[in-house]
C-alpha cells in the first residue's frame, strides 16, 4: 500500500508541475486584448524624416555642427568681435575651418546613408506599383533622395550665432533631405574658382557624394562679394546732383569686374560638364541691398564707405538705386549663362524683400525672415525640377 500511495503522490506532483505555465508560455497565451495593450516596438525599417535621421546621427556622438563667423568654437556674438590678427591665429583658424568641413561631410554621409537604408518618409520609393504592374520611375527619380551639395558665400552659410543660418540650413529643413553645405562666409567667385578651391570643387564632382553617388544638384552662390567692398570705389563715380543712377557708374570698369565673375561661372559649368555632366547647377541673384552702413561683428560695412568717399548724400534712396543697377546687370549675366547651358537654372531672387532696412540684418544679408523667403524660392524650384526625389 505504501508503495502505491507514493506512486500516486509522485504522479500528482508531476501533473501539477506540467500544468504550470512558464513565463514565456504565459506570454504567448496572453489574450489578444491584453497583448494589444502592450507598447509596440518601432519598426526598424520604418522610413525616417530628416529630423529623425539627424537626431540618430547626432545622438551617436557627432553632435550638432556649430557654425560661426570665422570661429567655429564661438558660441556668442560677443566672442566674434575681434578678427584674427596674427599669423598663428590665422593658421589656427584655417585648421578649425578644415575640421568643420570634415565634420559636415561626416554628418552628411551618415545621415544620407541612414535615410537611403531606411527610406525617406513622405517620398515615393524608387519603383512604384501601378495597375498591378511594377514600373520604373523617371530618370530624375531613379536613385532615391536628392543628393545636393552647396558651395558659395555667406548667403548660403550665414553663421551668426542664434540666427538660424543662411539659405542652406533653412532650405534643408524645407526639402527634408540633407544638403552638404561647404559654403564659406566672405568667399568671392575669383577665389572660389581660383586654383585651390577650383581643384577642391573638381575633386568633389569627380568623387561624387560621400555615399558613393553622383551629385544630383550643386547650388552655387557667388558674385556679391566681387562687386562690393573696397574695389567698388573703382567703378562708382563722384556724385553729381540730378544724374540718374546708371550715370553714376563707370560702366567699362564695372563690366570688367562682371567679366571676372562671368568667367568664374563659365569655368564652373565647364568643370561640371567635364567631370559630372548630370549634376544640375542652380544659381541666384541676391537682392537689392541697402547701403546703410551696418556690418556684422568685424565684417562690413561693404557699401556705404564707397558712397561716402564719392560724396553721395545721406539719402539712402540714391545710393540704393545705384546698387540696384549693378545687381540687375549681375542678374542679366547669370540669366544669359543659364539660357546658353543645359542643366543650369538661375533663380532670380531680386525684388523678394521689401525695400526697407527692416528686411535686412545688415547691408548685405537679409533678416531671418528674409532668408526663409529665399529658401522657399529655392525649394519651389528644386521640387519642380525633381518632383519624385523629395518628400511630400
Amino acid at each position: 500500500m505504501a508503495k502505491k500511495k507514493q506512486s500516486k503522490v509522485t504522479r500528482k506532483k508531476v501533473s501539477k508541475q506540467s500544468s504550470k505555465p512558464t513565463k514565456k508560455a504565459a506570454k504567448r497565451r496572453a489574450p489578444a486584448s491584453r497583448r494589444s495593450r502592450q507598447p509596440e516596438r518601432a519598426n526598424p525599417i520604418e522610413p525616417l524624416s530628416l529630423d529623425e535621421a539627424l537626431a540618430i546621427v547626432r545622438g551617436g556622438g557627432g553632435g550638432r555642427i556649430r557654425r560661426s563667423i570665422l570661429r567655429p568654437e564661438a558660441e556668442s556674438a560677443e566672442a566674434l568681435t575681434a578678427a584674427p590678427t596674427t599669423v598663428e591665429m590665422r593658421v589656427d583658424l584655417k585648421k578649425q575651418q578644415q575640421a568643420e568641413v570634415e565634420q559636415r561631410i561626416k554628418e552628411y554621409a551618415e545621415t544620407m546613408t541612414l535615410m537611403k537604408e531606411r527610406g525617406v518618409r513622405g517620398m515615393e520609393p524608387e519603383t512604384a506599383v501601378a495597375n498591378g504592374r511594377r514600373r520604373r520611375a523617371s530618370a530624375r527619380s531613379a536613385t532615391g533622395p536628392l543628393k545636393i551639395i552647396a558651395e558659395g558665400d555667406s548667403w548660403f552659410d550665414y553663421p551668426y550665432p542664434g540666427f538660424g543660418g543662411g539659405v542652406i540650413d533653412r532650405l534643408q529643413a524645407k526639402l527634408g533631405v540633407p544638403i552638404l553645405n561647404l559654403a564659406k562666409a566672405g568667399d568671392e567667385v575669383r577665389y572660389m574658382l581660383g586654383v585651390e578651391q577650383r581643384e577642391a570643387i573638381t575633386k568633389r564632382l569627380i568623387d561624387g557624394s560621400p555615399t558613393d553617388d553622383r551629385w544630383d544638384v550643386m547650388l552655387f552662390s557667388g558674385g556679391g562679394n566681387d562687386i562690393v567692398g573696397e574695389p567698388m570705389a573703382l567703378w562708382i563715380e563722384e556724385y553729381k546732383n540730378s544724374l540718374p543712377a546708371n550715370a553714376l557708374i563707370n560702366q567699362p570698369r564695372f563690366e570688367a569686374a562682371l567679366a571676372i565673375v562671368k568667367a568664374g561661372y563659365e569655368d564652373l559649368i565647364k568643370i561640371r560638364d567635364d567631370y559630372s555632366p548630370n549634376t544640375y547647377l542652380v544659381f541666384h541673384g541676391y537682392d537689392f541691398a541697402i547701403p546703410d552702413g551696418r556690418g556684422v561683428c568685424f565684417y562690413g560695412p561693404w557699401l556705404k564707405p564707397t558712397f561716402m568717399h564719392r560724396k553721395f548724400p545721406e539719402n539712402l534712396k540714391i545710393a540704393t538705386g545705384v546698387v540696384e543697377v549693378m545687381l540687375r546687370q549681375f542678374a542679366q549675366v547669370l540669366t544669359d549663362i543659364a539660357a546658353k547651358n543645359e542643366g543650369v537654372t538661375f533663380i532670380n531672387t531680386q525684388g523678394t524683400l521689401n525695400r526697407d532696412t527692416t528686411s535686412w540684418h545688415n547691408e548685405l544679408h537679409p533678416s531671418a525672415e528674409g532668408f526663409d523667403r529665399f529658401a522657399e524660392l529655392f525649394a519651389q524650384d528644386l521640387k519642380a525640377l525633381f518632383p519624385n526625389r523629395l518628400p511630400r
